[in-house]
């Protein structure tokens, strides 16, 4: 009897241990999972309150310091020319530089171009008695419109993905000639989930560019593209969907207007592809725009998404930039008629190009004024009647000092140029404490006398409580949005990425998700993984600073976002 009440006695402290962990395990799971996603504003409200209070923060005296008026110099920000990399390099003296555009002159499916041109180079190929090449050099096509048009760097040849670029470029003063309207086919397109798709085409009839904007304008699905002043697709979307809002005037009031409502419901404009990407992986996105060759050749949107084409063609258009030699032209001419041939177009059908070669654009192709001044209308006009409130959040801790301040500081005073003037913001640094060094005001002569000062006064030393400063960042801005409701908030980070001080990312995760603000972040001499972990959080894009194009791709960044 002795040894069967010890042996109940065991048990019943063992299930008593068993239901006590069974509880304590989901209690934590619970909360786990409601610090992930799930706390209320209400309790987000508190969370933010008592995590501030805890954080030592002091407040500068703003000193005013001396802005440039001047226009946007856009050569003065493009970095060096050899930042984009030669796939194909020339053979011979007698050649040709070619810019073109990355989709087919990369490596693998993205390497069309860059093979063709390999094997011209390999075919003896002979102008005036001499043996001739090309080189060719990956770029952007709305990056190397900014090289040409600035004239920073001219090429002998471009060939972007489609011929709004050509136009814009002509537009520009700088002489184009058409060579080739076609290298290789391509058409940009719509992609929606299966399920959303089915649903508009049982509500609307049909899936094109009018009833997904309507579908928008309504507020039925998220959906996002790509920087119009940057990518091909994004721009040939801009263009489109003004031209169907007005097909008379795509400039009138009519679209204008129309675009505004359609707007006001994008949450997501991407300043790259790979970042439009990750937003739909997230779930975040329920539609966006995408290359057909891009497409074809990712198995996990074939599987799951619809293509539906719109727009201008992306047929890589091919055009001699400038006045030439004789002797050049009449390469580019060959070149053309190397890459026609049908072995190197059945290359490229293996790729993902020269398919759906039935398809035919509504829109016409538009001369390069309206195109910039549709690229104006975008910016004006991107956040509809929401203006952006943003805290840009500095790193002045002691591992940055010297070059990386220095760099930081050239950021902001260059890129600040990109701001627009309806928007408000304000500025954070940080060490071990933080400091507020410019409240959040409209971003009028005034406080963009205030910023420049603030920032020329950035000095660096101590810890880094980079996760405080983010702290006090949306503190600001949920007081600025208690007065200015309509108004967008943003935080851009510009740090180092390590942090040994204050709060960690598990602390604030849960209230940077439950407040929905994108932090973007830019890195110096940085730990790039861990700023990707913050901008991720909230589908926001990070830059790696350690670059000398890093003036240009914050312009780039700055532009899309405020």
């Amino acid at each position: 009897m002795a040894k069967k009440s010890k042996f109940f006695v065991v048990s019943g402290i063992i299930l008593v241990i068993v239901f006590a962990l069974v509880y304590v395990g989901v209690n934590l799971t619970s909360n786990l999972g409601k610090t992930n996603l799930q706390i209320s504003a209400e309790d987000a409200a508190k969370r933010l309150k008592k995590l501030s209070s805890n954080i030592a923060v002091r407040t500068d005296t703003p000193v005013k310091g001396q802005i440039d008026l001047n226009p946007i110099d856009v050569a003065d920000s493009l970095p060096d020319i050899d930042k984009f990399p030669i796939t194909v390099n020339n053979t011979t003296d007698q050649f040709v530089e070619i810019f073109s555009s990355p989709e087919k002159s990369g490596t693998d499916v993205d390497g069309w171009l860059t093979d063709v041109a390999s094997e011209f180079n390999k075919a003896n190929i002979m102008v005036n008695g001499k043996p001739a090449s090309v080189k060719i050099r990956n770029i952007a096509s709305g990056t190397g419109v900014d090289f040409i048009k600035s004239k920073k760097y001219i090429p002998d040849a471009f060939t972007p993905s489609n011929e709004l670029w050509g136009e814009m470029v002509k537009a520009g003063g700088i002489k184009m000639q058409l060579v080739s309207k076609r290298l290789v086919g391509n058409v940009p397109g719509i992609i929606l989930s299966k399920t959303k798709y089915d649903a508009l085409v049982q509500k609307y009839g049909a899936v094109n560019v009018k009833t997904v904007t309507e579908a928008i304008a309504a507020n039925e699905f998220s959906m996002g593209y790509t920087d119009p002043f940057a990518s091909s697709t994004g721009l040939n979307f801009l263009v489109t969907a003004l031209h169907t809002f007005d097909k008379s005037n795509l400039l009138g009031e009519k679209a204008v207007q129309e675009f505004e409502k359609f707007q006001a419901n994008i949450p997501f404009t991407a300043s790259t592809t790979i970042q439009m990407r990750d937003a739909v992986k997230s779930g975040m996105l329920e539609g966006f725009v995408l290359e057909y060759q891009t497409y074809v050749n990712a198995p996990d949107l074939k599987s799951g998404y619809v293509f539906t084409p719109f727009g201008v063609r992306h047929d890589s258009p091919l055009y001699a930039v400038g006045d030439l030699p004789q002797n050049k032209q009449e390469i580019i001419k060959k070149f053309a008629d190397f890459v026609a041939q049908d072995k190197y177009q059945e290359s490229a059908k293996k790729k993902g190009f020269n398919n759906l070669d039935d398809y035919k654009s509504e829109t016409p192709v538009v001369d390069g004024s309206t195109l910039t001044a549709a690229q104006k209308v975008w910016k004006e006009k991107k956040n509809g009647n929401k203006p952006i409130s943003a805290v840009f959040v500095a790193d002045v801790s002691g591992s940055m000092a010297g070059e990386p301040l220095n760099r930081l500081k050239e950021s902001l005073l260059k890129g600040q140029k990109y701001l627009g003037r309806d928007n408000s913001i304000g500025l954070v640094s940080y060490s071990n404490d933080v400091t507020i060094n410019l409240p959040i005001a409209k971003y009028d002569t005034n406080q963009q006398s205030l910023f420049v000062g603030a920032v020329n006064s950035l000095q660096a030393n101590g810890g880094t409580a980079t996760f405080d400063a983010i702290v006090i960042a949306l503190k600001m801005l949920q007081e600025e949005l208690a007065v200015n409701p309509s108004s967008k908030p943003i935080i851009f980070v510009l740090s180092d990425g390590e942090t040994n001080e204050g709060h960690t990312l598990k602390d604030i995760k849960a209230l940077i998700e439950a407040y929905k603000v994108p932090i973007y972040t830019i890195g110096y001499n940085a730990n790039i993984e861990e700023l990707e972990k913050i901008s991720n959080i909230n589908e926001a894009a990070s830059i790696n600073a350690d670059t000398d194009d890093v003036v240009y791709k914050i312009g780039n960044l700055f532009n899309v976002q405020m």
